[in-house]
């Protein structure tokens, strides 16, 4: 252990001896850490922004709709969308059967409709739902109720509101719940207003489920079915029991629609576990070029430690040789060259986390993603700064081990 300390002690020394090297190589390790940090700690920050999006459509969700774009021989397409209120009624009464949990119809107009209250009005996403949709897309409320059964069967005039629609048409002197509202010339009862959804990441990049969750206006699918004059359900949205099932059920539930439809309607789907794998497959290639493009400073770093260690070697080659001349084995020559490179990537280690965890935080107060540091990115950090800066000094530190005494101090 003494041994150990009086070689730390001299690496001190010598690293000490020439300031302006040991800072500006351990200035090129504490870049490529911070670089990498906050490579690492975005890209996670980013992750649970995205994931925490689609958690809003339902992680278990499969969507099952009219595939438009197929041709029947040459005749013309079949008007209606492919699926009726009967077709849902069916396969609820099979859901267990093909591995669905729970599933809602939705049904939505050709446009967007205006809702009003005396002269305040907004334009408004206006989605029919049953009464488990709001399960399936992991709805909450800040007030009132969801929808019954006698709501749905009742065909009532009853609506929920998201906030924008909340603070845009209803008396913000009263409570929302209760309040009457006009849509499209037929008088709505609000009964529930549904909490904020953030989508605004999926929004920015033009994703197709990145619509605005909160201007919607939800009422009883077969209501909005009365107002339109059909029973046409526009898609099935889905919550399967088991994540890895979602695309299975899907098929099962296209197969039966065509069951139910053998005259021309081809049907389609999509599952969130799709745009899940997608999702990873992005993130992950980021996250892997933000990590490679900022190894190559740590890598520039690494070469700045050798370049120091070479230099040194050959500034104290006659103190190498008088030291192996008084008894200083081979090993005691490479413990100490190893430990100057040791010190320095250690430092800068601890340095580049500490810049990285700034860098982190502020670039996480222009993007808006969370800090989420994790123990294994800081583990590794360290583990990979040590490791380069052993690495780069190794070669050095053989060398110098391995001088000849007489050569050493022939040198002039």
């Amino acid at each position: 252990m003494n041994h150990f300390l009086d070689s730390l002690r001299q690496a001190l020394a010598a690293l000490t001896d020439h300031k302006l090297r040991t800072a500006l190589s351990i200035l090129g390790i504490t870049i490529g850490i911070a670089a990498v940090m906050a490579v690492s700690t975005i890209s996670k920050g980013g992750n649970h922004v995205i994931y925490s999006e689609l958690e809003t459509f339902g992680l278990n969700s499969v969507w099952v709709y009219r595939n438009w774009n197929t041709v029947n021989n040459g005749r013309s397409q079949r008007q209606g969308s492919g699926i009726q209120t009967r077709d849902f009624k069916a396969l609820w009464l099979e859901k267990k059967g093909l591995g669905i949990r729970t599933m809602s119809p939705i049904v939505r107009p050709q446009e967007r409709w205006q809702a009003s209250q005396a002269n305040r009005e907004a334009t408004a996403q206006v989605i029919g739902v049953g009464k488990d949709y709001f399960t399936v897309v992991n709805d909450s409320l800040t007030s009132g109720r969801t929808f019954t059964s006698i709501d749905i069967r009742q065909k009532r005039p009853v609506a929920l509101l998201a906030p924008t629609l909340v603070n845009r048409v209803l008396d913000s002197t009263k409570p929302a719940v209760g309040q009457r509202i006009r849509l499209n010339g037929r008088r709505f009862t609000v009964i529930g207003v549904l909490a904020v959804k953030s989508r605004d990441f999926l929004s920015s990049i033009g994703s197709a489920g990145g619509q605005n969750a909160n201007d919607r206006l939800v009422i009883p699918y077969t209501t909005l079915q009365n107002m339109k004059g059909n029973q046409d359900i526009g898609n099935l949205q889905l919550e399967v029991r088991h994540f890895d099932e979602a695309s299975s059920v899907a098929k099962k539930v296209e197969k039966r629609l065509r069951q139910f439809h053998p005259d021309g309607f081809e049907y389609s789907s999509e599952t969130m576990a799709s745009y899940i794998a997608t999702t990873n497959r992005i993130l992950g290639g980021v996250s892997i070029i933000g990590i490679v493009a900022a190894s190559i400073s740590l890598l520039v770093g690494g070469m700045g430690i050798m370049n120091m260690m070479g230099t040194s070697v050959l500034e104290r080659t006659r103190e190498i040789g008088i030291r192996k001349a008084i008894g200083a084995t081979e090993r005691d020559i490479l413990l100490q060259f190893l430990l100057e490179a040791s010190l320095i990537s250690i430092v800068g280690g601890m340095l580049g986390l500490l810049i990285g965890g700034l860098a982190s935080w502020a670039l996480a107060l222009v993007t808006g993603f969370p800090v989420i540091p994790s123990v294994f990115s800081i583990g590794g950090a360290l583990i990979v700064s040590l490791v380069v800066g052993v690495l780069s000094g190794y070669l050095p530190a053989r060398r110098a081990a391995r001088m000849h005494p007489v050569d050493a101090l022939n040198t002039q």
